[in-house]
């Protein structure tokens, strides 16, 4: 299975890049994370942040691989425990299908990416940078992946 984190934004600061690629390596062949950066519309005066969110969501739609399960980053959607992403984890290894995260921008998620999600799921209620949702994402990932390989990286 992948996992195909689909996020708004290019130009992440080196440690960003450096967090996100250490975690997405730990990660075993059967559970590969796979980063597609969908670049930032530009931003004009007379648009608005629905039209720019708009303009993402439709190269998010396009990124997303064919039969996927869609979960959208959205801070009202459900929290999830680690012990929760870990069970979520192992159904999604076991649907054999792969998963799209989508991470939006700025201006969130388009209502077109929220409207194909299968999930949405809420990090916290705080709000993160983007950047930083990279980081988190990959590393509560593997977090998860421990857990049901009973690795001793997790203490609970």
């Amino acid at each position: 299975m992948r996992i195909h984190l689909i996020a708004v934004g290019t130009r992440m600061p080196a440690w960003v890049t450096e967090a996100y690629h250490e975690y997405a390596k730990r990660l075993p062949r059967e559970c590969t994370l796979q980063l597609v950066e969908i670049p930032l519309s530009k931003r004009r005066k007379s648009q608005t942040p629905e039209q720019a969110a708009d303009e993402e969501g439709q190269q998010m739609l396009a990124a997303i691989p064919k039969d996927c399960t869609v979960v959208a980053l959205d801070v009202p959607g459900k929290s999830w425990s680690t012990q929760m992403l870990a069970g979520q984890l192992q159904d999604w290894l076991g649907s054999g299908r792969d998963v799209a995260l989508l991470v939006g921008g700025p201006d969130g998620l388009s209502a077109g990416c929220l409207a194909r999600a299968d999930l949405k799921w809420s990090l916290s209620a705080l709000t993160y940078p983007h950047p930083l949702v990279r980081v988190i994402l990959s590393e509560q990932l593997y977090r998860a992946w421990t857990i049901n390989a009973g690795h001793p990286y997790h203490r609970s």
